[in-house]
């Protein structure tokens, strides 16, 4: 399968690297120092089998390229257009885009490009930490959770299950993939938003009580939309969840944490503002997601004109 991963970060090169072993994998990326490392060097994980160095093709930019089977989607979100519309010549009439990226409602931008019916929406249990160029550490393993807005015939999924199953990814596929999303979501949605506006580490949710109290509130709201949605979300059992998040990781720091301590645009808007968008077309009233929306946007300009 001729695939295109855009974004060499460090989920885009443990998919990218390890798609390589079986697949025509082209990795693109905007950073000429990135893409020269990896056409020189590979790029190198370290796995929990050992350390392995992968070899795709890198570039700056896909012109002159033929189009591809797939293109994997793992920048962040918001630069999802600017990615695509720079790389036009990926895009023929049969090719497939997949996001595995945090948030929702993807699929708005990528109906853009292509079809609906060749839009693919998933998560992943893999994760990993950037250590350099090219160079990265796989914390963890799982499954490649994949579904389609629309029905598929198999044979995409077959094709697809088999190029990343020949190269160690477990793909699991879903007739209602928004289920999944959603259960993600509640996290992001919750303990993400929390942190960043607060910058701390995300063990200081639970012991502190007005942090953990605007959680919840989160919670229900997420939930509320969830179920009007026609999607299953038990309120308790999502607090559960991200209580015991919060307690395992007391030093884990979310994205969009840091991207506002890092100055950096972060992705709220397809987080904590899929929430608010979903809830408009449902009835159901969000305000402290409303709240976290423009708080984040509010620090993240001021740190804009701070600089």
């Amino acid at each position: 399968m001729r695939i295109a991963v855009i974004g060499a970060g460090a989920m885009g090169s443990i998919y990218g690297g390890r798609l390589s072993l079986h697949n025509e994998v082209y990795m693109v990326d905007t950073s000429a120092a990135v893409v020269d490392h990896i056409s020189r060097e590979g790029i190198c994980l370290e796995e929990p089998d050992g350390v392995h160095v992968y070899r795709p093709k890198a570039v700056t930019s896909t012109a002159g390229l033929e189009p591809v089977d797939l293109i994997v989607l793992f920048v962040k979100s918001l630069y999802s257009k600017a990615a695509l519309s720079g790389n036009p010549c990926l895009i023929g009439p049969d090719t497939y885009i997949l996001t595995l990226q945090n948030g929702c409602g993807h699929e708005d931008i990528l109906s853009e490009f292509v079809p609906r019916e060749r839009i693919i929406i998933g998560t992943t249990q893999d994760n990993g930490a950037a250590l350099g160029p090219g160079h990265v550490r796989r914390g963890g393993t799982g499954h490649t959770n994949v579904g389609m807005l629309t029905g598929d015939d198999g044979r995409f999924f077959l094709r697809m299950a088999e190029a990343f199953g020949s190269c160690g990814f477990e793909l699991e596929i879903h007739s209602d993939i928004r289920q999944l999303i959603w259960n993600k979501l509640f996290t992001n949605v919750s303990l993400s938003a929390v942190t960043a506006i607060l910058q701390v580490d995300m063990g200081y949710i639970t012991s502190n009580a007005h942090a953990w109290n605007m959680t919840v509130q989160l919670i229900h709201e997420a939930a509320a939309v969830a179920r009007a949605m026609g999607l299953e979300a038990d309120d308790e059992a999502i607090i559960a969840e991200i209580k015991a998040v919060s307690e395992r990781t007391p030093r884990g720091c979310t994205s969009i944490r840091a991207d506002l301590r890092d100055g950096r645009r972060s992705e709220v808007d397809t987080i904590s503002g899929s929430v608010v968008r979903a809830a408009q077309k449902c009835g159901v009233s969000v305000p402290t997601h409303r709240f976290v929306v423009e708080m984040v946007h509010a620090m993240e300009e001021r740190e804009r004109q701070e600089k």
